[in-house]
C-alpha cells in the first residue's frame, strides 16, 4: 500500500525556497555587473548614434475680420460665418493632403541636403553654403546620395555610385516616375556654380547663397524623394486647439533639423492665410471675372454705337435734327436703361436656376449685385452657398468622413431650394416691372414715329449709344467696387507667434529613458537567467539539500582546496580545511565508540560518480589518523581506476590485485610513504575481472592481514553509481563514508543511495559534503550546525592558516596589507 510519506520527496521538491534564491543572487553579483556594464554601454552607443530630435511651434489666431469698404452704400456683400466654423476647417486643412502638398512643393522639401555626421548622415538644411534649383519636367535621380564636393569657390564635383545598371527617376511636376540606364561603377564628373547641369539622370543648377562663408573642399550630399512620402510625412502636424481661448491654434512639429522646421511651419501658415484670404476674396473675384467678360462685349458694342453716332452727325445737319425731340429722347433713355436693368436681372436669375439646376460645384458663382439684384435673401444665400461649396473642396483631401460631406450637401440643397424659390419670386416681380416698361417704352415711340425719318434715325442711334454707354460705366462702377473690397479684406487667420529657433526645442533621444531601460534589462537578464538556473538546478548546493533529501547523518563539511596536490592535511597542517579533516576524525572516533569498535577498524570511503573528492578525502582521513600516532594504511580498491599513488610519488607496478591473485605477499604490496604511520597499497595492474576478485577468498584473507598490522585501515572504493565492486566491499567495512561534492553530486543520486539504505546494502553509512565554497552561492551552510569542518571565518585568524585562491582581489589586498 502506498503511504503518503512517500511523496515527501516530491512536495520538498516543488517548495520555493525563497530565501535560498535570494542568497544565489547575491552569489552572482559579477553577473550583474558585468550585466550592467554591458547594458549601459548599448544604452551609451545607442544614444551618442540617434540624431537629435526637436520641436518647434508657432500659434496662430482665428479672428472674423471685416472688410472696412463694405458698408450699407457698397454694392458687394460678404457673408462668410464667425470663427466657430473655422477653427475645425483650418486644423483639417493643416493636415489636409493637397495643402501640405503645396508647401512641400512650394518650399521644395523633397530635396534633402546632408553631411557626413560621425556615425550617420546629418540633415544641414539651413546650413549649407548653397541651393539647388531644379527642371520639375525632368527626371531627377530618385533616393540615391549624390556627392557634391567643392573643388574650389566655383567649381564642383558631382560624385555617384552606381550599383544597378538602371535607375529610378521623379518628375516633379506631375509626380511621377521612369527609369534610365546608367553606367555601373562610381559617376564623376565636374560642373561650374551657376552651370546648367542637364544629364539623363540630373536636372539642375548649383548657386552659391549669400554670405556662404568658407565651403572650399567641402563635401555634401543631395538625395531627392518621392513627393507623396515626404507630404505624409508633414502631415502628421500636430495641430491643438488652445484650452484656454478657443479661437487660438498651436501648431507644433517635431523633427532633425530646426532650420527645416521652423521654415515649413511659418510656410504652411502663411500658405494657410493666402488660400483662405484667396477663398474669402472668391466672392468678388468671381464678380470681377464676370464683369471684365462683360465690359469686353460692351465695349465694343460702345465702340459700334459710337462710330455709327459719328456717322450719322458727318452726314447730316445736326442742328437742325437735334432741334425737337429732346425731352422724349431723355424720358426714352431713362425707360431703356430701366429695361435693361430688369432684363439684366432676369438673366441673372435665369442663369443662377440654370447652373443651380446642373451643377455641384457653386465657388464661381458672381455676385447677385452685379446684375443689380439687391435682394437680401438672394445675396446671402448666393454667398452662403459659395462659401459651403469652397469649404466642401478644401475638405475633400484632408477629410475621409462621409457624414460631414454628407452635412454639407444637405446644407446646399437646402441652400438652393431657397435660392430657386427667392429666384421663382424675384422673376415674377421682374417680369410685372419690365411689362410696365415695356408700355411706357411704346407709347413714347409712338409719339416718336411722328417726327420726321431723320429725327426718328438720329434718336435711334443715340439711344442704344446711351444704354450703352450707362451699362458700361455701371460695369465699370461695380468692378471698382469689386477691386476695392478685394484688397481692403483681411484674413481671418494671424500670427500670435511666428516659429523661431531661440536655442532650445530638443525633445530626443530621451537618454534617461534609455539609460533607465539599460539598468533595467541588465538587472533582469541575470535575473531570469538565475531564476532559470535555480530552478533547473539539480545538484546538491547546500547541507539543507542533503538534509531535505536524506535521512543519513552528515558528519562533515569539507572546504575548496587550492594547489594541485591532495595532500592538504599534510602540507597544511593548520589550515582550515585540515581542520576539517580533524573534525570528520573525532564523529569518526565517535560513531566506531558508538559500536563498541575495538581494535583494528575499517573505513569504506565511495561516492556516486566519478569526480566528487573520494580519493581526496581518503588521502587526508588517512593522514589526520597517521598523524595521531595510529598506524594507518590507505588501500586502493579502485581496481578499474587506479588513482592514490600519484600523490606520495611511488609506482603503482604492485598492489592489491597482485596479493589477490596470489602472485605477492602482503609485505611485497604495501608501501611506505614520507608521511609517518601511513602506508599505502596501490591497486596494481588493472584486472580483466575486478568484481570476481573482490569477492574471492582472497579478498578476506588480505583483509584479515590488515587488520593484524594497523589501527586504522582506508579502503578507497570505486563510486557506487558505477560499478557494484564498493557493494561487495561493504561487509568489511565498519563505517562507510559516502561522498558528496557540492554544485556536483545529482539529486537523483541521493534517491539511489537511499534505495541501497532501504535495501540493507550499504550500512553504518554517513556523508561527507566535499567542495564546499561561498555558501551565498550555493545557499546556506551548516559551519556552526554540525559542529564539523569549514565555518570559523574571521574568529579563526592565528589558528589556521591562509588557504585561498590568489584571485586578483586578493593579490590586490596581500599588497596593500604589506605596503602598508
Amino acid at each position: 500500500m502506498i503511504d503518503t510519506k512517500d511523496f515527501s520527496f516530491l512536495e520538498s521538491q516543488n517548495s520555493f525556497d525563497f530565501k535560498g534564491f535570494l542568497i544565489k543572487i547575491t552569489s552572482y553579483w559579477r553577473w550583474f555587473i558585468i550585466s550592467l556594464i554591458i547594458t549601459l554601454t548599448i544604452a551609451h552607443q545607442v544614444n551618442i548614434r540617434k540624431e537629435k530630435i526637436y520641436a518647434m511651434e508657432t500659434s496662430i489666431a482665428i479672428k472674423e475680420e471685416n472688410n472696412p469698404f463694405l458698408t450699407a452704400s457698397t454694392s458687394l456683400v460678404f457673408n462668410w460665418g464667425g470663427t466657430s466654423d473655422q477653427v475645425q476647417i483650418i486644423s483639417n486643412t493643416l493636415r489636409s493632403r493637397s495643402h501640405n502638398e503645396i508647401v512641400v512643393n512650394d518650399l521644395q522639401f523633397y530635396i534633402d541636403y546632408l553631411q557626413q555626421g560621425e556615425y550617420n548622415y546629418k540633415d544641414v538644411y539651413g546650413e549649407i553654403p548653397f541651393h539647388i534649383m531644379i527642371e520639375k519636367n525632368k527626371g531627377q535621380l530618385a533616393y540615391s546620395l549624390i556627392g557634391i564636393k567643392f573643388l574650389s569657390e566655383s567649381e564642383y564635383e558631382i560624385k555617384i555610385k552606381f550599383e544597378n545598371p538602371s535607375v529610378s527617376l521623379i518628375h516633379y511636376y506631375d509626380n511621377s516616375t521612369s527609369t534610365t540606364s546608367v553606367v555601373e561603377g562610381e559617376f564623376i564628373k565636374k560642373y561650374k556654380v551657376g552651370e546648367k547641369v542637364s544629364l539623363p539622370f540630373i536636372n539642375w543648377k548649383l548657386d552659391i547663397n549669400d554670405n556662404p562663408g568658407f565651403y572650399k573642399g567641402n563635401e555634401y550630399f543631395v538625395r531627392f524623394n518621392d513627393l507623396d512620402g515626404v507630404v505624409s510625412k508633414y502631415q502628421g502636424i500636430s495641430v491643438d486647439v488652445d484650452a484656454k481661448a478657443s479661437s487660438i491654434l498651436q501648431l507644433s512639429l517635431i523633427g532633425p533639423n530646426k532650420n527645416r522646421l521652423v521654415d515649413y511651419l511659418n510656410a504652411t501658415v502663411k500658405m494657410l492665410i493666402k488660400l483662405q484670404l484667396d477663398r474669402k476674396n472668391q466672392f468678388a473675384t468671381n464678380t470681377i471675372k464676370f464683369i471684365d467678360s462683360t465690359l469686353i462685349l460692351m465695349g465694343k458694342q460702345l465702340k459700334d454705337n459710337s462710330e455709327e453716332l459719328k456717322s450719322f452727325n458727318k452726314n447730316n445737319n445736326m442742328f437742325q435734327i437735334e432741334d425737337g425731340g429732346a425731352e422724349v429722347s431723355a424720358k426714352l433713355s431713362g425707360y431703356d436703361i430701366n429695361k435693361d436693368e430688369i432684363q439684366r436681372k432676369i438673366s441673372y436669375c435665369n442663369s443662377l436656376k440654370s447652373y443651380l439646376k446642373s451643377s455641384v460645384d457653386y465657388s464661381r458663382l458672381p455676385a447677385p449685385t452685379v446684375a443689380g439684384i439687391d435682394d437680401p435673401n438672394i445675396v446671402t444665400n448666393v454667398s452662403k452657398l459659395i462659401a459651403l461649396s469652397t469649404q466642401r473642396s478644401e475638405l475633400a483631401y484632408s477629410v475621409k468622413s462621409d457624414k460631414i460631406f454628407k452635412e454639407f450637401d444637405n446644407q446646399m440643397e437646402a441652400l438652393k431650394n431657397v435660392l430657386l424659390e427667392n429666384i421663382a419670386s424675384a422673376n415674377s416681380s421682374l417680369l410685372y416691372d419690365l411689362a410696365l416698361v415695356n408700355n411706357k417704352i411704346s407709347e413714347l415711340e409712338n409719339n416718336i414715329k411722328k417726327l420726321p425719318s431723320d429725327k426718328q434715325e438720329y434718336l435711334k442711334i443715340v439711344r442704344k449709344y446711351d444704354l450703352s454707354d450707362n451699362i458700361y460705366n455701371t460695369f465699370l462702377q461695380k468692378r471698382s467696387e469689386a477691386e476695392i473690397a478685394t484688397a481692403a479684406n483681411l484674413s481671418d487667420i494671424h500670427f500670435v507667434d511666428p516659429a523661431k529657433d531661440t536655442g532650445g526645442g530638443k525633445i530626443g533621444p530621451n537618454t534617461n529613458v534609455n539609460y533607465v531601460l539599460a539598468v533595467f534589462l541588465g538587472l533582469l537578464i541575470p535575473l531570469v537567467i538565475i531564476f532559470v538556473i535555480f530552478f533547473l538546478e539539480n545538484s546538491i548546493l547546500n547541507t539543507e539539500d542533503i538534509s531535505k533529501l536524506t535521512s543519513i547523518p552528515l558528519i562533515g563539511v569539507v572546504g575548496i582546496k587550492y594547489g594541485s596536490s591532495n595532500l592538504s592535511v599534510f602540507e597544511k597542517p593548520k589550515s582550515a580545511l585540515s581542520e576539517s579533516f580533524r573534525a570528520i576524525r573525532s564523529s569518526l572516533q565517535f560513531l566506531y565508540k558508538k559500536q563498541e569498535i575495538e581494535g583494528s577498524k575499517t573505513l569504506m570511503i565511495t561516492s556516486s560518480v566519478s569526480g566528487e573528492g573520494k580519493t581526496f578525502c581518503s588521502l587526508n582521513i588517512a593522514t589526520v589518523f597517521a598523524l595521531s600516532e595510529k598506524k594507518t594504511v590507505i588501500v586502493g580498491l579502485d581496481l578499474r581506476k587506479p588513482r592514490i599513488f600519484d600523490d606520495f610519488k611511488i609506482k603503482n607496478d604492485i598492489g592489491v590485485v597482485n596479493f589477490l591473485i596470489k602472485q605477492k605477499s602482503i609485505d611485497e604490496v604495501i608501501q611506505k610513504t614520507h608521511i609517518p604511520n601511513l602506508d599505502v597499497i596501490t591497486s596494481g595492474p588493472i584486472p580483466p575481472n575486478p568484481s570476481e576478485l573482490i569477492i574471492g577468498d582472497s579478498m578476506r584473507e588480505f583483509m584479515d592481514l590488515l587488520k593484524k598490522r594497523y589501527d586504522y585501515i582506508i579502503l578507497d572504493t570505486p563510486p557506487v553509481g558505477l560499478v557494484s565492486d564498493a557493494i561487495e566491499l561493504a561487509e568489511y567495512s565498519d563505517v562507510i563514508l559516502y561522498i558528496m561534492r557540492q554544485n556536483y553530486t545529482k539529486k537523483d543520486m541521493i534517491t539511489l543511495l537511499n534505495n541501497r539504505l532501504k535495501r540493507g546494502e550499504l550500512m553504518n553509512i554517513s556523508i561527507i559534503f566535499n567542495g564546499f565554497q561561498n555558501k551565498a552561492k550555493y545557499g546556506t551552510a551548516y559551519g556552526y550546525g554540525y559542529g564539523y569542518g569549514y565555518g570559523y571565518g574571521n574568529y579563526a585568524e592565528g589558528y589556521h592558516e591562509e588557504d585561498k585562491n590568489k584571485n586578483i582581489f586578493n593579490k590586490i589586498r596581500s599588497r596593500f596589507v604589506k605596503n602598508k
